[in-house]
């Protein structure tokens, strides 16, 4: 019998041994491998807070079920009664006390390094869009440059008429990834159009809230070239789902090449606002400006999903006078002095991609009115 408690503690310490081991096994598990050193280091600080905790959880009760098992009444023991112990009441201070500075001081030195945004080598403007986000990069290498990136999933998939893609709901379109150099700091300047939401790439220990109004920031060194995928982690919408964030890292030599090439596109897809355009132009450029931008809501079939989105297909707003429709994509659409979720598109696209859009929901489906919105006059409604 006088074994039995020996053998009880030997299996209390075997299974705290087990259960530290696997707490650092589902830890390497449930995190995604670091793309950073802050990553790195967030990883690190996390797994010695929980097998802290886990040490801590597994002395506690070893010594609780201990002295239960010990001092049962059927060995004859009998209920202490006492008031006061100093020792016990000064240990019961001091050591959780000791216990809190162990876990704030990595702490304190890890935080204080996310929030180090101070002297990056690029800086990047993040502008989080109902559903989309839009990069701008406002200084260093490839200043100038705007991105806007939008879900690249095909409807066929998120609807369940083919298989889901091996990146599905974590890809964009086709030239739209987030480009950045390797072992550069890059600061992030996040904000918002409509409704809050959250730029989050974990492998780079990097997030932080897009609110509108207000500009937050957040940075990171990426230490490895490949591609890091994620989504928007604040709930926005409808498509709340549907904004993947994909970054792509590469080295300096081809950061500067791409930097060239996306220079020259820009300069050869520049739109000219005061060109008038054909009808079939317009239609065409509207149905793949509708396609990355409208469909989720109206969808593909122009009949929407009412009563939130109402049906395109035969609206007598979209068929009647262009001023209307113009003014609705431009600023969006307020009742009772609140933003609806039909969202202003004003800030998102241009003159010639809104006149575009406009002529194609115009001339689509059962809608046959025969005439084309011009950027000119969407330029003239801005004002």
């Amino acid at each position: 019998m006088a074994r039995k408690p020996v053998r009880i503690l030997a299996a209390l310490a075997a299974l705290a041994l087990a259960a530290v081991s696997g707490a650092a096994l589902a830890l390497e598990w449930n995190l995604r491998p670091a793309g950073s050193k802050l990553a790195a280091d967030i990883h690190s600080l996390h797994e010695y807070v929980m097998i802290l905790c886990t040490v801590i959880f597994i002395g506690v009760f070893a010594f609780m079920f201990y002295s239960v098992y010990a001092h049962r009444k059927d060995k004859g023991h009998k209920a202490a009664q006492f008031h006061e112990n100093t020792t016990v009441e000064i240990l019961w201070t001091v050591i959780p006390a000791l216990i809190l500075v162990g876990i704030a001081l990595p702490t304190t030195r890890t935080v204080i390094a996310q929030k180090d945004t101070s002297n990056p080598e690029l800086t990047i403007k993040v502008t989080g869009y109902q559903w989309k986000w839009g990069y701008d990069y406002l200084k260093g290498e490839g200043e100038g440059i705007n991105i806007m990136a939008s879900l690249g999933t095909p409807r066929d998939q998120i609807e369940g008429r083919a298989p889901k893609g091996e990146h599905y709901l974590l890809e964009v379109g086709k030239d739209e990834e987030l480009v950045v150099p390797v072992g550069k700091k890059v600061r992030m300047l996040t904000t918002a159009a409509d409704v809050i939401h959250s730029w989050w790439v974990p492998a780079f220990g990097a997030k932080q809230d897009a609110i509108p109004g207000f500009i937050r920031d957040l940075h990171f060194t990426a230490e490895k070239t490949g591609t890091f995928r994620s989504q928007c982690v604040e709930l926005c919408g409808k498509e709340h789902g549907f904004m993947p964030i994909v970054v792509k890292v590469v080295t300096q030599d081809e950061y500067t090449q791409w930097v060239g090439e996306r220079k020259k596109l820009m300069a050869a897809a520049a739109d000219d606002p005061g060109k008038q355009y054909t009808l079939e132009e317009l239609k065409v450029r509207g149905e793949k400006v509708y396609a990355a931008n409208c469909v989720a809501c109206h969808q593909a079939t122009g009949k929407g999903t009412p009563p939130v989105f109402p049906a395109l297909d035969g609206s007598k707003v979209v068929t009647g006078s262009k001023e209307a429709p113009i003014g609705i994509l431009l600023n969006g659409v307020v009742k009772d002095g609140k933003p609806t979720a039909m969202a202003a598109f004003g800030k998102q696209l241009n003159d010639v991609e809104l006149a575009a859009v406009l002529t194609f929901t115009r001339n689509n489906w059962g809608n046959k009115t025969g005439d084309a919105v011009q950027p000119a006059e969407v330029k003239a409604a801005r004002k």
